[in-house]
Parts: C-alpha cells; structure tokens; sequence
C-alpha cells in the first residue's frame, strides 16, 4: 500500500490498539477439513504483488485463482527497489513483461516455481481504480498481458471503470472512493470482494450482512511458520462455524494479503474485518486467512521486490514459504482427494431435450452419497444431486452440449469423471427465428429482458451470463417465448 512510503524514511510506530485482539490470547492455526482444489488467494498492492508471486510459484496449491487489486506481474521489480518504484508503479511502459514471462519459463523448468500448466484452469480477477496514483492502471495492464501467457483469455476479468483511488473498494465502508490515505479501504459502492470471490469460485449464496460471530475471528500464532523477516507474531483466520474443527463441512480456503501500512498495527482490524471478505465466508464456507507483515518489515509491505530476501519471488522465499505452510496446515484437517472407490459413473445419457433444457440421467454408483454433473466442464448443479438423473435448464436453443458426472462421498469428495454424453437442443419454437435485440446489458436489464446482480448481467428466463452489467458491453438477445431470453442471433 501507498508503495511511495518505499522511498521514505520509516515513519514512527503506529499505535497497536486492537493489534493483539483485546481479550482474545493467539492459539495456533488450527487444521481444518479444506477441498484443496478450491484454495484460492487476493491482494491489495503489495499484497497484489505477493498474490501474483504465490500464484505462479505454487500455482498447484492456489491452480483454482487469484484476484489482484493494484498489483503487478511476476518478479517486475526483478530484485530491484528502482524498479519496484518506478516502472512496477509509475512508469508502466518499462515492464519488460515478455522478460517476465520467459524468467517465469525457466524457474519454472528448474523447479524454482511449479509448472505454468497448473495455470491453464486458472480463474483471474483484475481491479485497478481509474484515479489509482500510486500503482498506474498501465501496471495491471501489463499484468493483465502477462497471465494471457499463461491464462485463456476468457477466464480473466479486468475492471478499471471505478473512480477508485489506491484502496481495497467495499460498497460500505471506509474513506471516499476518491481519497488517497490511511486505511487505504474506500466505499466506491462496488463489492469487490463479492466480485472476486464469486468469479473465482462461481455462483455463491448470497452474502451474511447481519453481524458476524466474534468467535469466529482467530488470531493464530504466525511465529510456527516464520520469525522475523518481516512477518508478525501473529496472523488472523476467519473460520464460519461450519468449517470450524470438529465440524462436518468441507471448506474452501481463500487467502487475504494486505497493502503496505495495513496491517494490525497500522489499522487494526480494519482490513480483517471491514473489506467485505469475511460475509461471503460465512454464507458459503469459506475460510478467510489474513497473513500479518510486522512493522519490521518496510513501510509493512509484503516483500516483492526482495527487501527481505533475493528468492523473494521463488517457493524458496521466506515469507512465501511460510504463508504456503500455513495454507498446508489449515487443510490438513481432512482429505478431498478423489476417493479410489468411487468410479466413474456409467451410462451417461442425455434425453427430452426441449429448446431450453436437457434430461441427464446416469447409472448408480455403489457408496455414492451424491452426484455432481457438469456441462461442457462447468458444474451445473447448486445442490448436490442424490437421484440418478437431473434436468438441466437455461440452455441456449439449437445448441449442442456436453454432460459429465462425478460421484461424490458423504463429504462431498468426488470421484472419477464419467465418460461424456452430448445432446442438442431443439430449436425455438416459430422455427427458431425469435426476436432479437442488440443493446448495452444496461438498456437490456433497463427493457426487463436481463436483471442484474453483482455487478453482472444476466438473460430474463434462461440466466445466462451476459458480463459485465454496463452501458459498455453489447449483448443480442432473442427472446424464444414470454419472458423468456437467450443469447444469440436470428
């Protein structure tokens, strides 16, 4: 955060009110039951910075996605403070990003990093503020040119059309979306928690707005995994009750990283339990881990551009060593490898298939608590599926898909992926020639063709995903019966 501090002598002590959670003593991270596949990490800045690196360093453990606000591409200071400042910040055309991305190659080859093919599945989420003074949106954008390295394309999303200044933007707290200063956290009328985490992981329940148990904000003891090199004594986990030991769900896991002159003794709390994280968590499972730099470490950056360390950036790396150690020991309460006695279910088939939706219908699978079915790889079902057949609706008229299944135990552990079955849909009634409209996602949710939510658009009646809900991205729409919207041509 605010990375012109990197150049400034450092500033007195802050106060540490709150900084060892009052009452509440540090215990130690406890180990939870955690679907690996679903470790997922975000930063602020620096923290944007240190998301990136452990992304691509240990991008088998973080291969399901990031999301980096005001941050920067793999190793772009390249171990330098001049750089970390000037082209990493404020000169942005000074990226040498194919240097980046051939570095990222050859570290990889010699296993400094893990394989980029752990990236290919990577779902990333990109946020820079069009008035950020400290990291310039052209820093993201090389960003942004990086990862499409290494990324598809359509699973990165890049938002810069907020008026946000260098801050962690909520829709409900902190200074104005145009204010540069401490906490760094800005009420911009944008939930980008929400955004990332419901981007990384799909569609979610919707968010716990009512307050939020105390006793489920842990402050652990950091000082297991590291002492000194710029991490404090302690760290601070979100655990819903759900997920917390003893308890029967199996969790996801999403790692927060902080900016520079945002951790506890510099804002306290704020940043744990003001940024919109910890309510999503709540509604849907998710274990929120807020690592904690000391004021020991400059100006309380997480170290990017090797302040503490030349492997800064490598699996070798302090801090990155240690944050990897306490992701390790947070899903190490449980197992969610796919269990070797449960098969692939058998005879997948696709049946009465409409214009709209398709009958999957699968064979049983012995000690199958549940079933779990996708579509062209995506999973389709919100719930878990306890019969052997399952109507899949919202499809797009005269259009052919592909069906997978997956059992899963009484923890929701999956086992191998069926073979797959494709079906076409039929056309839309009146021949398929429906009425078409091409207009912004605003006009069209405007018009009661498409509704809104969390910032996205989607088509009245079949709810497909449309984008970005604005008056930027065009979208045709033909309506194929009352009240009733797929997207497409006629």
């Amino acid at each position: 955060m605010a990375f012109n501090f990197i150049r400034a002598a450092a500033a007195g002590a802050a106060i540490a009110l709150c900084a060892t959670g009052g009452a509440y003593a540090a215990v130690n991270l406890p180990a939870l039951k955690i679907d690996k596949t679903q470790t997922t990490l975000s930063g602020l800045s620096a923290g944007g910075f240190m998301a990136v690196q452990l992304h691509v360093a240990y991008s088998a453990t973080f291969a399901k996605g990031v999301g980096v606000v005001a941050g920067g591409p793999f190793y772009c200071a390249e171990g330098s403070v001049v750089n970390a400042t000037g082209r990493c910040m404020a000169n942005p055309t000074g990226i040498p990003t194919s240097t980046l991305v051939s570095t990222t190659n050859t570290w990889a080859s010699q296993g400094l990093v893990d394989p980029v093919a752990n990236l290919q599945n990577s779902k990333v989420y990109l946020f820079s503020g069009t008035l950020d003074s400290v990291v310039k949106t052209g820093v993201m954008d090389a960003l942004r040119t990086y990862y499409n390295s290494f990324v598809p394309t359509a699973n990165v999303v890049y938002k810069k059309d907020i008026a946000a200044e260098h801050a962690m933007v909520t829709d409900d707290y902190g200074s104005g979306c145009s204010t540069k200063g401490a906490p760094y956290i800005s009420d911009c009328n944008f939930d980008l928690a929400g955004a990332m985490l419901q981007h990384l992981y799909g569609t979610l329940n919707a968010r716990n707005n009512a307050a939020l148990p105390t006793g489920n904000f842990i402050e652990f003891n950091q000082s297991e995994f590291i002492t000194n090199h710029g991490m404090a004594t302690t760290g601070w986990a979100y655990v819903p009750q759900a997920c917390q030991a003893g308890g029967s769900a199996t969790c996801k896991l999403h790692v927060v990283l902080h900016g520079c002159k945002q951790n506890i003794s510099d804002v306290q709390q704020q940043y744990v339990r003001n940024t919109g994280y910890n309510r999503w968590a709540d509604s849907n499972n998710i274990v929120m881990l807020y690592p904690q730099t000391s004021t020991a470490a400059t100006n309380s950056c997480f170290d990017w551009w090797g302040y503490d360390n030349a492997n800064y950036a490598k699996k070798s790396g302090p801090q990155m060593a240690a944050i990897k150690a306490m992701v390790d020991r947070v899903g190490s309460g449980g197992t969610t490898n796919p269990p070797v006695d449960l098969p692939a279910p058998t005879g997948v088939s696709t049946s009465g298939a409409t214009a709209s939706s398709m009958a999957i219908g699968w064979n049983a699978v012995s000690g199958a608590a549940s079933y779990n079915v996708y579509r062209d790889g995506n999973k389709t079902n919100a719930l878990p599926v306890t019969a052997t057949s399952y109507s899949d609706t919202g499809l797009a008229a005269s259009t052919t898909y592909s069906w997978t299944v997956r059992a899963a135990d009484a923890n929701g552990a999956e086992g191998a992926v069926s073979a797959a079955a494709s079906g076409t849909t039929l056309a839309a009634s009146g021949g398929g020639t429906g009425t078409c409209t091409t207009a912004s996602n605003y006009a069209h949710t405007l018009a009661g063709r498409a509704y809104a939510y969390a910032g996205f658009a989607y088509a009245l009646g079949s709810n497909q995903g449309m984008g970005w809900w604005n008056v930027f991205v065009t979208t045709t729409l033909k309506q194929t019966s009352p009240g009733y919207y797929v997207i497409g041509t006629c």
